[in-house]
């Protein structure tokens, strides 16, 4: 069970001061924590510059932040809540570090259940499927033999590959090149974060560390 009880990392107060509007609350700027704004900052020692995420147009509840956690798996464990919008690193001592995501639309094919990660990649190249080529040629084919790495890329700047049985399941956690979608049903399947959190969580997990999907 994921409690509700959020150990927010220094959660600025003025945070409870938001303008409301639909699903999404947007933060007024003055306000917002100089850290959180660092935060999602272009980050350093990167082969391409991560655009900054402009946190007025983001949701406080999709931002990083160390929360309590009574799930009862292991530490570095991955726990993904579809339906919530949120991805959960297991953490010791009751905690864990929580980030927004964006996931599959209703029509898109979702994995669910265990996996573990089998691969980690660095600025991935994207190769579109079989399926997304012959659904759409004129907007996929040109990718067909992979597009590299880079801002343009939709797999962002961090990708990690979700095996199951030792085989590639074809879904990934990985970055985005669209960070205002995060909290919605957007992608073909797999599991986004923006690119500032795909990086951070790339570098607390390792190949091999589980993976659960609660839908």
């Amino acid at each position: 069970m994921i409690s509700r009880r959020l150990f927010m990392i220094a959660m600025p107060l003025t945070l409870a001061a938001c303008a409301t509007g639909g699903r999404n609350r947007v933060a007024e700027g003055p306000h917002i924590d100089p850290q959180y704004v660092a935060m999602y900052s272009t980050p350093a020692n990167e082969p391409f510059a991560i655009p900054p995420v402009d946190l007025r147009r983001v949701d406080p509840q999709w931002w990083r932040q160390e929360v309590a956690y009574t799930g009862g798996e292991k530490p570095g464990t991955i726990v993904i809540d579809t339906p919530g919008h949120h991805l959960y690193l297991v953490q010791a001592g009751g905690t864990a570090m929580r980030y927004g995501v964006g996931v599959g639309r209703e029509e898109a094919l979702q994995f669910k259940g265990r996996a573990s990660i089998g691969r980690k990649a660095e600025w991935p190249t994207w190769t579109p499927t079989g399926n997304m080529i012959r659904r759409d040629p004129d907007r996929y084919a040109a990718y067909a033999r992979g597009l590299p790495g880079g801002l343009e890329n939709p797999l962002g700047a961090r990708a990690l590959y979700l095996y199951r049985g030792g085989s590639d399941t074809h879904f990934r956690l990985h970055g985005t090149t669209e960070p205002y979608s995060i909290g919605t049903n957007v992608s073909s399947g797999c599991i986004r974060l923006m690119n500032q959190d795909i990086v951070d969580l790339y570098g607390r997990v390792s190949t091999g560390a589980q993976v659960i999907v609660k839908s």
